[in-house]
């Protein structure tokens, strides 16, 4: 079925064609002419240009494709008002020829700007980054305020009083208005420019690559690293790196977490750990004479090849997550040292693939951070609320139908779903869906609308009112830390009360306060550099409780029966299987992790198999109950979760866990451990090697 625009493209389409008409008027006020046409649509189409470039810059971007930018747009405002001049102003001749004079110095203004703002970013762009280490050494400076900087922002907003004193003399025929607007604009102009240039004055300059080096290399050798993280990724994969770091912290002796794209950084979770983000290989290299002696892999990268050229330390891939999935056996894999899965089904996946990772360098260590996840503790009231989590995972690089439920069976699924009145839904797709395959995009769209509407009319029912809950979607926006411009989070239900919304806004408060150290808005890596640097001791434990406060917070303030939907870095995802009486998904390694609580679960098959074969080519589907596209197992599957004498897959679902992910004894945190004290003494066996070689 065909879908029509979304909501945001249809607000998008009618702020752009405002911006539009506004400028036509313009240009029909001079030709009239017609002063007050001219001045209405001059000063509105500014305003907009303004508004829309503070609160909704994204609805101004098919214009920058098109080489429209703000100062396109403004130029041909300014032509337009100078043209009404000439036809409405009883200006003399001396009069217009300042008045062009002054707007041309305005833009040369500008452009001498928009050339020392490149130049200063360039002075600022740091060849290593840095987060949980002092950098006072480099004598880091805040960035310059972004209205400087940015010419999206300066432009529009210096030419206010230029724009308002020209249609201020086609007003009035005053010419004095224009001269002076001009002259505060030409003044606001050539005061950036003069800033930015100070900036570039030699005591004021950062420092050059050479000082940040040898800054780095003398960091290398005080801190003297033992093991380290490693990650290199684009937008929305930061998750995969995020969820290493408590395991990775937990580690005897010094941890080190080592990045390739500056993006990453601000991305990365709360961590005690050092963090350094080496964009150039050539500055990488300066790992192989520190002391570091294993570096964790969570992903492949094509940047994964750079670091495995330094031989004095051994690498370890562990996956950011495990499932039947052929990238789960990654030919790859075979360029580490080892492999670290979670249990026994891995290493057979392995050994099936026949990809030439020898089985010795297989190592079973866990799953180290599912930790948080409770296990199964009793069925739901058998009349509700039955809490199921939706969480399917992406489309993948592949044109594989299988590999996510979204587009082929994710509507019908939500709306039987929906349709039974004991379910609470969660739903919680992953935050990659639609990167590849925009219409597994617009599919993840229709889904959240089936959810919102469906509680909308729930809430309705019970009595809440429609600005009340508007109230509450704005809390909660703001308590998962996502702006709602994004549409990070939809929850539609009202906190139960005043108190737990008032508990939710002050653990969100404090959170946040802990977690960004550099929260201004215009910050740049340098000035992020600067304000993260050595954490305050006990920084890490009290991140840990503020969190799970949060947590404790945000489930209290939801309604026990209120559909949501949930897109945002909060509440994670392990929350969420605690919340969950019952899950659905897709074949990822979301079912291996939520198979920790041993809580019943199923998983949908659009791979076209028939379900024997489908159980036979992927080890998690064992215990779960599987869904087609139509969905017509879910009455019998929800019997089942609120009635455990129907649930047969109980004992299965033990047996998978341990199968899937390894025993709970020793702990998967002592067998992590061990896994790296093996590699680092395989690391250090190596360089004894080569000292007596050498």
């Amino acid at each position: 079925m065909a879908a029509g625009p979304s909501p945001r493209r249809a607000a998008q389409g009618l702020a752009l064609g405002v911006l539009l008409i506004l400028l036509c008027a313009q240009l029909v006020g001079a030709q009239l002419p017609h002063a007050a046409l001219l001045c209405v649509a001059g000063a509105a189409g500014l305003a907009l240009d303004l508004a829309l470039r503070r609160w909704w810059p994204a609805a101004l971007a098919p214009l920058g494709r098109v080489r429209c930018d703000e100062t396109v747009r403004q130029l041909l405002r300014d032509l337009l008002v100078v043209l009404g001049l000439a036809h409405l102003a009883e200006v003399s001749p001396a009069v217009r020829m300042l008045v062009v004079a002054g707007l041309l110095a305005c833009y040369g203004a500008h452009f001498l700007t928009r050339g020392l703002a490149v130049l200063v970013r360039r002075s600022r762009t740091l060849p290593v980054l840095t987060r949980n280490i002092d950098t006072s050494e480099l004598r880091l400076s805040p960035a310059p305020p972004r209205v400087l900087t940015s010419a999206h922002r300066r432009m529009p907003l210096f030419s206010v009083p230029a724009t308002a004193g020209m249609l201020g003399t086609v007003a009035s025929g005053e010419a004095a208005w224009s001269l002076l607007g001009i002259g505060c604009s030409l003044l606001l102009f050539a005061g950036a420019a003069l800033w930015l240039a100070g900036r570039l004055l030699p005591g004021r300059r950062p420092p050059a690559t050479e000082e940040v080096i040898a800054w780095f290399q003398r960091w290398l050798e005080s801190y003297r690293p033992d093991v380290g993280l490693y990650f290199s990724g684009g937008g929305g994969t930061a998750y995969q790196v995020n969820m290493w770091l408590g395991p990775v912290a937990a580690l005897e002796g010094n941890g080190l977490v080592v990045l390739r794209e500056r993006a990453l950084v601000p991305q990365l979770a709360p961590t005690e750990l050092p963090v350094v983000c080496v964009p150039k290989v050539v500055h990488l290299m300066l790992l192989e004479h520190s002391t570091l002696k294993v570096l964790i892999h969570p992903a492949n990268a094509p940047k994964t090849s750079q670091v495995l050229r330094i031989p004095t330390i051994k690498h370890a891939f562990v996956n950011h997550g495990e499932s039947d999935k052929l990238s789960s056996c990654n030919p790859y894999a075979k360029v580490y040292d080892e492999v670290w899965v979670a249990g026994p089904a891995a290493r057979e996946r392995y050994a099936l693939a026949d990809v030439g990772v020898d089985d010795r360098d297989v190592v079973e260590i866990g799953r180290p951070q599912l930790a948080p996840i409770h296990a199964y503790t009793g069925p739901p009231p058998a009349d509700g609320p039955i809490t199921v989590l939706y969480a399917p995972t992406w489309e993948g690089w592949t044109d594989d139908p299988g590999n996510t439920s979204v587009l082929l069976a994710g509507e019908q699924l939500v709306t039987s779903l929906l349709s039974d009145p004991r379910v609470r839904l969660l739903y919680k797709p992953h935050p990659m869906t639609g990167s590849v395959d925009p219409r597994f995009g617009e599919a993840d769209r229709r889904i959240r609308a089936l959810v919102e509407a469906a509680e909308t009319r729930r809430a309705a029912r019970t009595g809440s009112s429609a600005p009340a809950l508007a109230n509450r979607r704005a809390l909660l926006r703001r308590s998962t830390g996502v702006l709602a411009e994004r549409g990070a989070l939809t929850a539609t239900r009202a906190p139960a009360d005043d108190e737990t919304a008032a508990e939710l806004t002050r653990r969100t408060a404090r959170l946040e306060t802990l977690t960004t150290a550099c929260a201004r808005p215009g910050a740049d890596d340098a000035e992020r550099m600067l304000r993260e640097s050595a954490p305050d001791e006990g920084r890490a434990e009290a991140v840990a409780a503020a969190t799970r406060a949060w947590r404790a917070a945000f489930w209290a303030a939801q309604d026990p029966e209120g559909h949501l939907v949930l897109t945002g870095p909060r509440p994670d995802l392990y929350s969420c299987f605690n919340q969950a009486d019952l899950l659905v998904s897709d074949v990822s390694s979301v079912v291996a992790d939520y198979l920790a609580g041993v809580k019943p679960y199923a998983v949908v098959n659009t791979s076209g198999l028939d379900e024997a074969a489908f159980r036979a080519a992927n080890p998690t589907v064992r215990a779960a109950t599987v869904l087609g596209p139509d969905a017509a197992e879910l009455p019998a599957l929800l019997a089942s979760v609120v009635d455990p004498r129907r649930d047969r897959l109980a004992q299965a679902r033990h047996d998978l866990r341990e199968f899937l992910l390894g025993p709970s004894t020793p702990p998967s945190q002592t067998r992590f451990q061990h896994a790296v004290t093996a590699l680092c003494a395989a690391a250090d066996a190596r360089r004894a090697r080569e000292t007596l070689r050498g």
